[in-house]
């Protein structure tokens, strides 16, 4: 299964959907984060054509995997698949995150269409609902998004992909942790936290409680998502690793 999350957009979650949501339920996936140097100081470096070949490369060697698109790469990224034609045909799906923002429904209305016209078919183009409020349906929040997909269907989208806001990403953001070794974990922190002698120590032991309770709500709602999006793939827990950069 190989697997490209892309949106024009930043902030719609892509790395928690393809860190959290996809990789540890993809066996044997790999992630491969597409990214621009210096991306977070604004000094944003082009995906080269050079860079777009040895991706393409490399994806005929792998039998899984998740690739990252930074939003400073997507449209570059997506300009060389026009020039390598066929290209798209290397990923078996193109996950879609998208909140409820009006500009950020706009920019994915504007990706599912460029992946539409270069030939991506609605079965293999996802929609992700991210950061849904607690409360509030889909529907509700995502109408200019849906009411295009009802008028033009050239993605799917399935109102149970949904994930909520939570802090546990967060808390977890570039340490690598993996969220179902977290909420697995059985230490007794509120036996250790009695036993701890400074106010320091308990409270890094009681952040290790709270982030583990977050872990043990957030899993069962990855999982539920995961299922909705029908990627014909079972559940596979694996350490998260290290990603490849390509930037």
């Amino acid at each position: 299964m190989k697997i490209a999350v892309i949106n024009f957009s930043g902030n719609v979650g892509k790395t928690t959907v393809a860190r959290h949501l996809l990789l540890p339920r993809i066996e044997g996936a790999e992630l491969i984060a597409v990214e621009s140097l210096n991306a977070d100081e604004g000094q944003g470096q082009a995906l080269r054509g050079r860079q777009f070949g040895e991706l393409q490369e490399y994806l005929q060697t792998v039998d899984s995997v998740v690739v990252d698109i930074g939003a400073s790469n997507v449209e570059d990224l997506l300009g060389l698949m026009h020039r390598y034609r066929g290209s798209h045909e290397d990923f078996d799906c193109f996950v879609v995150p998208t909140v409820s923002a009006l500009k950020q429904q706009q920019d994915t209305i504007a990706t599912v269409a460029e992946l539409a016209h270069l030939g991506v078919p609605a079965s293999r183009l996802k929609l992700v609902f991210n950061m849904v409020e607690d409360g509030v349906e889909v529907a509700q929040a995502f109408d200019t998004l849906l009411a295009f997909i009802a008028e033009k269907p050239i993605a799917q989208a399935n109102t149970g992909c949904r994930l909520g806001t939570n802090e546990i990403y967060q808390r977890v953001k570039g340490t690598g942790a993996d969220l179902e070794a977290l909420a697995r974990d059985e230490t007794d922190y509120k036996a250790l936290i009695v036993k701890a002698q400074g106010t320091a120590d308990k409270l890094a032991l009681a952040q290790k409680l709270a982030t583990r309770r977050l872990a043990s709500g957030v899993v069962p709602e990855l999982d539920a998502c995961f299922v909705a999006l029908g990627l014909g793939t079972g559940l596979a827990r694996t350490a998260l690793p290290v990603p490849r950069q390509v930037a």
